[in-house]
């Protein structure tokens, strides 16, 4: 890891690539193939039904299996993952949040079984879950007991197994939600604020100690295209960690307090359009958290060209792979001293990141904290109005976009000739088997061993006993993820956090609003109602920026909209919308479920005999799936090219006017 403390060459930072998909088994053969390609870590993507404390055959699980990550329902499947990989020398990263304790029982069970000594196991667990209710949405418990399960990872871990990063306080996904450096750097840090208070406050960790737990908390970034601001951004926030940690905590070793990060490069912000311009995103961003070697990432996985078109196969991640080793290897970055200490540039800049993030923090803590913040709704109200800023110059033109809203004459790309082929696709048949594989795997284990371990996790849960090794217990005794997270949910209950859009200030300055405005009230007018939009997020997909978005231009036009957050079935929404009334139904959909999880609402509309009210569909969707899914009866299918809002309610008023029977 590099440590900046002399003139020598630094070392190479943890490489790592995002991956995991369709099952154990293939993933586990991507990961060695991988490692033999010369990767240095482990980055572990898990599926949504997964990251929310779903078996594969429960119903919300439905089209999410193997999509977005590799399932892992119990200590079976993580086996599989790791076979033949020395858990004793790797470095594991693992995105996984609200069920973040069991999957870390699973992988230490696991290592049990290999004979690695726990001291041994070095890695991360992603689990920061105050960002989960701002932006991503794998949440499941309420913000209280989901930091009581943080803080009884953090006191295990750090006796337990001393070289793992219990938590990233991940500010990555918050960037993607809309934040400007100053929000990103104070929700951030006032996330860290509210996980340290609480594992000091817990009594489970001394005093003297809290330096090793101060020690062992990382970070997780976002770098963006404006490297310059965002290498700033990340002295800022070095320097922000010491004197938080120095001073509220009173962590006096220098060593505890330095800042550790890892970082992906900003995955949104690659575009559809000409996706050949990805690769120069990407090394530029690279660029950012590399530079500073007083700020240098600790470990770095890069996303592929592509991914704005699906999932990358295994050549576009070799590619993103060697991205990452030509500047480690070829250039001399690493011989340097910090190339920035002194720049006036740079220090003014820094200190007005730093200046505006501790005025957002000492707004924050007024509130009560961060988890009082999300409650309330201001974190994520903040969070879509700056998101709705930023696409408001986006649709301007006032921030430019190569390839999207300038310079979009282009060549046909030779890297596209494939078609459907350029990315990798999930088999169908892979959620199949999991659903079978689930179900034989309860039926061949101990049933008596199973239920005494979740009686027991669940007694312990009523009290304040940390529940890390009856987390264990019941890895160990065959309990699946589902029934884990089951158990849990029966004693704290669940939560559906703010959206955050009736708080957003929206788009009134974009273009052309006021001309939709006046065909949305003139269509209401002809009907004899108002328009009514149900936006609605199917299936386990937390990504809901882009609906969020939708919902506040929607409003802005005239549409009284519908928007009950993350996480519906398709019955839901078309119960929602048969009992609002609806004049239209949009489904966002980033996950790759499309194709199960929209004929499954159009389908519901006809049998609640609604033929009048058309379906559009937002998300990441390859040319040939909109296709399949026009067939469907689906009306208009909306990608991320489609930035212009404005015009996507435009014709959207038009869609309803053709299946109201109205003219144009």
């Amino acid at each position: 890891m590099p440590y900046p403390t002399d003139r020598e060459r630094d070392r190479p930072w943890v490489i790592r690539t995002y991956a995991g998909h369709s099952s154990a088994r293939k993933s586990n053969a991507l990961y060695r193939r991988n490692i033999e390609k010369g990767q240095t870590g482990l980055s572990v993507a898990f599926d949504l039904p997964t990251q929310t404390g779903y078996d594969p055959d429960d119903e919300l699980a439905k089209g999410e299996v193997g999509k977005v990550g590799v399932p892992v329902s119990h200590i079976g499947d993580m086996r599989t993952l790791f076979e033949d990989i020395p858990m004793a020398e790797a470095n594991t990263s693992m995105t996984i949040n609200a069920p973040a304790m069991y999957l870390l029982a699973l992988y230490v069970a696991v290592a049990d079984e290999h004979g690695a000594d726990r001291s041994t196991l070095a890695g991360t667990t992603q689990n920061d879950i105050v960002k989960e209710y701002l932006s991503r949405g794998t949440y499941v418990f309420p913000p209280a007991p989901s930091l009581r399960l943080i803080t009884d990872m953090i006191a295990w871990s750090v006796r337990d197994i001393p070289k793992w990063n219990p938590i990233n306080i991940c500010s990555y996904h918050l960037q993607e939600a809309g934040a400007t450096p100053p929000q990103e750097l104070a929700y951030a840090l006032s996330t860290a604020i509210a996980v340290l208070d609480s594992v000091r406050d817990s009594g489970q960790v001394p005093q003297e100690e809290f330096g090793d737990v101060v020690g062992r908390i990382s970070f997780f970034v976002n770098a963006g295209l404006r490297f310059v601001e965002e290498m700033c951004k990340m002295r800022a926030l070095a320097q922000l960690w010491d004197e938080i940690t120095r001073e509220r905590y009173g962590v006096t070793n220098p060593k505890h307090r330095r800042l550790r990060y890892g970082v992906q490069v900003n995955s949104l912000g690659l575009t559809e359009a000409q996706p050949e311009n990805n690769v120069q995103r990407i090394v530029l961003e690279m660029l950012a958290v590399t530079l500073s070697r007083d700020a240098r990432a600790r470990a770095i996985q890069l996303p592929t060209w592509n991914e704005a078109l699906g999932l990358p196969r295994p050549w576009d991640q070799q590619w993103a792979l060697r991205m990452q080793q030509v500047l480690a290897y070829e250039t001399d970055l690493l011989e340097y001293e910090d190339l920035f200490e002194g720049s006036r540039v740079v220090e003014a800049k820094v200190a007005e990141l730093v200046e505006g993030a501790r005025a957002e923090i000492d707004r924050v803590q007024e509130m009560g904290g961060a988890v009082a913040a999300v409650e309330s709704g201001y974190m994520k109200g903040r969070l879509v109005s700056a998101l709705a800023e930023r696409r408001r110059r986006l649709e301007s033109g006032e921030d430019i976009v190569v390839g999207v809203n300038r310079f979009e004459t282009t060549e046909p790309s030779p890297l596209q000739a494939e078609g459907a082929r350029a990315i990798e696709t999930v088999d169908p048949e892979d959620e199949a088997a999991a659903v079978a594989a689930i179900r034989e795997w309860r039926a061949g284990r101990d049933a008596d061993a199973v239920e005494s371990a979740v009686d027991e996790l669940r007694a312990a849960a009523k009290t304040e006993t940390n529940l890390m090794d009856a987390s264990i217990a019941c890895a160990k005794a065959g309990v699946t993820t589902g029934e884990w997270a089951g158990a849990l949910r029966e004693v704290f209950g669940e939560f559906r956090a703010p959206t955050g859009v009736s708080a957003a200030v929206g788009g009134e300055a974009a273009s052309g609003v006021a001309a939709v405005r006046e065909r949305v009230k003139a269509t209401g007018d002809e009907l004899g109602s108002r328009l009514r939009m149900i936006v609605g997020k199917p299936g386990l997909d937390g990504h809901s920026n882009g609906a969020e978005q939708v919902a506040v231009r929607a409003r802005d036009v005239g549409f009284e909209v519908v928007y009950q957050g993350i996480r519906l079935t398709p019955a839901q929404i078309v119960a929602a919308a048969v009992q609002e009334g609806v004049h239209v139904v949009g489904l966002s959909v980033l996950s790759g479920s499309h194709l199960e999880v929209v004929p499954a609402v159009v389908d519901g509309l006809r049998e609640a005999g609604v033929d009048d009210v058309p379906v559009v569909v937002g998300g990441i969707i390859p040319p040939e799936d909109a296709a399949a899914l026009r067939e469907r009866g689906v009306a208009a299918v909306f990608t991320p090219k489609d930035y212009k809002l404005t015009d996507m309610m435009d014709e959207v008023v038009t869609l309803v006017r053709a299946a109201q029977g109205l003219d144009g």
